[in-house]
């Protein structure tokens, strides 16, 4: 694609106030269909945030060898799940994609080679989401793969290329848990409010005190931190969109946490405003 071309291909893509981004625990996929303090919260996050020309997931479900951007027109509501009510699985949410972002997001990325992918669509970590903030589907959504061969610090370093995005009305969002090990959920006390194991619980201040200070090291090394580190971060598919915002944070970027809860132990729903 020649230069001018590539220019044309984006200039829909105005110049604007940077967007604030956004980390956010999407726990359960029933989360997408029920009026739950959890969802609520995100509902009321699609009124507070600019209206955004797109939005750009990294979602925990979308796990690739290299990485890849979604590039097709119409992206499929995937169903990425099992052992929920047939109401889940009925759900579509035909948000449009955008070719001209996913060939600008490419061509951003210069750390790797980034693929235009026809075949994924959006999966539960993004649609569950922005189908509560954003429920007429009428704003463009994209998902970029994470790469899970490669460790924290690389996805720390991808997310700082995809800065001008959100200078053009972009919406970033991560979408993961900061504390997330199914294996050790207790599901006898999955309807009790705010039930956490005592590690999980520690994981999580330590977790929102180093966001708050801006301790993105220790972050990254998050296999440094010890046992309770281990037990909330028994694999990284969870936690590497909360490290593609914190690539992506700015030093005058303001924090906020919401959803700020423990469930079944193991899981917490704290999520991260930037900006």
């Amino acid at each position: 694609m020649k230069l001018h071309e590539f220019n044309n291909l984006t200039d829909t893509f105005f110049a604007t106030d940077k967007m604030p981004m956004l980390f956010v625990g999407h726990g359960s996929p029933m989360n997408a269909i029920e009026d739950n303090e959890f969802s609520k919260r995100w509902k009321l996050l699609g009124k507070e945030i600019p209206t955004p020309t797109a939005v750009l997931c990294i979602s925990a479900h979308w796990l690739t060898r290299g990485t890849a951007v979604t590039a097709m027109e119409h992206p499929k509501t995937i169903h990425d799940f099992g052992g929920f009510p047939k109401e889940l699985f009925d759900v579509e949410y035909p948000a449009p994609g955008n070719v001209a972002l996913a060939t600008e997001t490419k061509q951003l990325i210069h750390s790797t080679d980034v693929s235009l992918n026809h075949d994924w669509g959006l999966d539960h970590g993004t649609w569950s989401v922005v189908k509560q903030m954003y429920p007429d589907a009428k704003i463009p959504v994209l998902q970029l793969s994470i790469d899970f061969y490669k460790p924290a610090q690389y996805h720390y370093e991808l997310a700082k290329e995809l800065a001008a995005l959100r200078k053009k009305g972009v919406l970033i969002i991560g979408s993961g848990n900061m504390v997330h090990n199914l294996g050790m959920v207790a599901w006898d006390k999955i309807n009790e409010p705010e039930y956490g194991f005592d590690w999980a619980i520690e994981m999580n201040k330590i977790f929102k005190k180093n966001i708050s200070e801006g301790n993105h090291p220790a972050m990254i090394d998050y296999e440094k931190m010890g046992k309770s580190a281990t037990l909330a971060i028994p694999t990284p598919d969870h936690y590497f969109p909360l490290i593609y915002t914190l690539g992506l944070q700015e030093k005058n970027d303001s924090v906020s946490f919401f959803n700020d809860k423990a469930v079944g132990g193991s899981l917490t729903m704290t999520s991260v405003k930037f900006g």
